[in-house]
């Protein structure tokens, strides 16, 4: 019905260019992160965007695969439905709070967001391992 190649379009018109295109469907995907689990944003999110991202320029779809998982976990952390955190309290002592979990939280997100920005900036970071080991 054609919904890809007005998705396509979007991503490529975006001002910035890919650098764009790649920060707008990561901020999406971090939000989506607040509400829905893995597989359903994996499944939806990636089969329409990753094609034309990976078309837009000689991006590695490894590195792009290493910056969605990270993004993903990161937004899993996040207050206020964060999954993860949900886990934790649920084998944390009842004398542990939910507002201490998710204060306790904020600088590991902190460095995460680092993390993901180091990714984002310097792509041979991820690249070098499959690199060495299947010699590609």
């Amino acid at each position: 019905m054609g919904g890809d190649r007005l998705v396509g379009d979007f991503l490529t018109t975006l001002p910035g260019g890919t650098a764009a295109a790649v920060a707008f469907v990561m901020a999406l995907m971090f939000v989506l992160g607040f509400i829905l689990d893995t597989f359903e944003i994996i499944f939806i999110v990636l089969p329409v965007t990753a094609p034309v991202l990976l078309s837009m320029s000689d991006m590695s779809a490894v590195w792009l695969g290493v910056l969605v998982g990270v993004n993903l976990q990161t937004s899993f952390l996040t207050p206020p439905f964060g999954f993860a955190l949900f886990y934790l309290r649920g084998v944390a002592p009842p004398v542990m709070r939910t507002e201490h979990i998710y204060r306790g939280v904020i600088p590991f997100i902190a460095l995460q967001l680092i993390g993901i920005m180091i990714v984002a900036l310097y792509p041979p970071l991820v690249e070098w391992l499959p690199r060495v080991v299947f010699g590609s």
